[in-house]
This record gives C-alpha cells, structure tokens and sequence, in this order.
C-alpha cells in the first residue's frame, strides 16, 4: 500500500471531520435526552459540543485513521450517550421519547451539513475560498454529514433509524423490533462484507446520498465542476 503525504494529509482532514460529525451527532442525542428529562447526559458530562466528550479511541480515532489510509470506506462512532427513557416527561410515551432522541443524531448531522454549505456559499461569493477548498469543504462537511444522516437512519439493529422504527410500529409489531435487536447487527455486518462477495451491500442503500447530495448542491448553487 502506497502512501504518500498527500494521502495522509487528506486522510487527517476527514478524519478531523469525522470527529466533528460523530461529537455533534451524539450532542444531539444528549442534548434531546436532556429535555426530555433525563439528567443523565449532563451529569456525565454530555451536553456539549466538546469532541472530547464523545471521541471513542476506537471508533472515533482508529478505525476511522486505518480506514481512511487503506482507503476503505470511512466508518466510525462516538461513545454513546447513556439516558434511561423510564426519566423522559410523562408527557410523551417512553417509546416517542426514544424515538425522538434516536432522530435527534442524524438530525444533528443535517443541520450540521446545512450550516456547513451557507459557510461555502458566503466565503465562495465572497471570493476568500478557492475552488479546490470548495470542493474539499463539500466532501468534508455536506456530502460526510448528508452520508452519516442517512446511514444512521438505516432501521437496523444498532443504528439510530432502528429506534426511529421502533417508535413508529404499533405495539402489536414489537416482535419485528426484537428481531431488529437481536440480529440487525449481523445484517449490518453482511452489508458491510457484502461487497467481497460481489454484492452491492451498502453502496446500493447508500446511493440515494448522491442524488441528495447533488439536489442539496443545486439548490445552494455549489458547484464541483
């Protein structure tokens, strides 16, 4: 494997992004959490937009470090945010709270990506921001966040979208949700090896990024061209 300066100093760069993303995507979680009632995010010290209160040395550093230099898809987590639903207001059932704080993430991701592309607009028209930083702030901010947004999204086992779809069947449904549980890591894990076995995997449920993406794009007159 060939690694040359440029290579790791792109590789830092979204790595930098990704600890950026992951610490504003689990503030989301907590900062819900915590409205909802739940103190426990605040007395561990989770409402706050500080990455080094979410980094995970694993998931946040390594993983996505290694992955980036093997040039593999860039994965990663922060260190989830712990709340207890029994402490949400009793206004909301335990399962739309959790609901609504599984969503609160990727939620947090959008905005992320939305205030990242008013950014590139004003410094673009302002003419301070060259075009290949353009391109590179887009990669790094838009297309990192919008990507993270939707994969998190996935209604599957560990991911946020699965508690999402929890909240949204019936009770009458629980049994798929404990289905969901018990094997969705393994159907994420299959997505994930899918490709070595020349199926699409997750670039077919990814791909719908690209087409938000380059809508996303237009409407924001970025261009990449």
């Amino acid at each position: 494997m060939d690694i040359s300066p440029d290579h790791v100093r792109a590789a830092l760069f979204y790595v930098i992004a990704f600890i950026v993303s992951v610490a504003v995507h689990e503030f989301g979680h907590a900062f819900v959490a915590d409205r909802l009632g739940d103190r426990i995010p605040r007395l561990q010290g989770r409402l706050t937009l500080s990455p080094l209160a979410h980094i995970d040395p694993i998931g946040t550093l390594a993983v996505p470090i290694l992955g980036a230099l093997a040039g593999l898809p860039l994965f990663a987590w922060g260190k989830p945010v712990q709340t207890n639903p029994a402490n949400y207001t009793r206004r909301l059932s335990m399962r739309t709270g959790s609901m609504l704080v599984a969503a609160a993430g990727p939620f947090m991701n959008l905005v992320l990506a939305f205030v990242g592309s008013v950014v590139i607009v004003v410094l673009t028209k302002a003419g301070v921001l060259p075009h290949k930083l353009q391109i590179a702030l887009i990669g790094y901010v838009v297309l990192l966040n919008i990507s993270l947004m939707i994969f998190n999204m996935i209604p599957l086992g560990p991911l946020d979208g699965a508690a999402v779809l929890a909240g949204l069947l019936p009770p009458s449904m629980e049994r798929i949700n404990e289905l969901n549980r018990k094997y969705g890591m393994l159907v994420l894990l299959f997505l994930f090896l899918s490709p070595s076995m020349g199926l699409p995997g997750l670039a077919f449920i990814l791909r719908p990024v690209y087409a938000l993406v380059g809508a996303w794009m237009g409407v924001f007159g970025l261009g990449v061209a």
